[in-house]
């Protein structure tokens, strides 16, 4: 199996190279539409208007473990949100479960309210520890979505089934709800819950969505090259195996 991935990996980073290339030269390279992403400074936009605080949440996991790719996801999309509120001057209301993701999500905010030259609009106390267990933190976030009055809910990281308590309170309030998670058990508890439904890979895909950088946008159409190669590969094989 080692050896099948090693071959994978140099099958694809010719392509990756190409692809950056061209992204690089402005070649008019297109992202298929993600709602769930793009629907995010609308979200902000919106809370500028009515004055009311976004909820974000990273996941229930920390830095460090297996889980450490659907957090940086999280924070991914959060910095995008910290530097639309901070130009909007819109408060975010960060949740986080574990400590070592604490001191991330602030620098996150304080950078953002810093690069729009407005340092002391940042208030560290909008990002909050609640708890290390998931069902504590689920506990946590559903008393907070339903006592805060809220734009939004946007959870986007490493969820368990303890989502569903903070999905359902959510939706029984009728919060608009992006949820994106990787976990394929949580998924059907997020999409009967949530508006905008990030799937699995998806939830990868905030960095080419939002900052924009050519390796990651590279990066997003070399697993779309790949997925279609397979596709077809399989296809192939079943053909040919009919004709034999």
């Amino acid at each position: 199996m080692e050896t099948i991935g090693l071959v994978l990996l140099l099958l694809t980073l010719p392509v990756l190279v190409f692809l950056t290339y061209r992204v690089r030269a402005g070649k008019g390279v297109e992202l298929r539409p993600l709602p769930g992403l793009e629907e995010l400074p609308n979200l902000v936009g919106r809370s500028a208007e009515t004055g009311l605080p976004l909820h974000v949440s990273v996941g229930v996991a920390g830095i460090g473990g297996s889980t450490t790719a659907e957090t940086w996801a999280g924070l991914t999309v959060l910095r995008q949100l910290a530097e639309a509120a901070a130009a909007c001057d819109t408060p975010l209301l960060v949740t986080v479960s574990d400590a070592t993701v604490l001191p991330l999500a602030q620098d996150i905010l304080w950078r953002a309210y810093v690069r729009n030259g407005t340092p002391e609009g940042y208030d560290p106390t909008q990002v909050r520890l609640i708890a290390p267990e998931p069902m504590a933190y689920a506990a946590g976030v559903s008393g907070l979505l339903e006592r805060e009055s809220l734009t939004a809910n946007v959870m986007v990281g490493a969820f368990g089934d303890e989502y569903l308590l903070m999905g359902e309170t959510g939706a029984r309030r009728g919060i608009h709800q992006i949820v994106g998670t990787s976990d394929p058990q949580t998924l059907p508890l997020v999409y009967a819950s949530a508006d905008e439904t990030l799937i699995g890979e998806e939830t990868f895909a905030g960095g080419a969505y939002t900052m924009r950088l050519p390796v990651q946008i590279a990066s997003l159409l070399a697993e779309d090259w790949a997925r279609w190669a397979v596709a077809a590969g399989i296809l192939v094989a079943v053909v040919i195996k009919l004709l034999l």
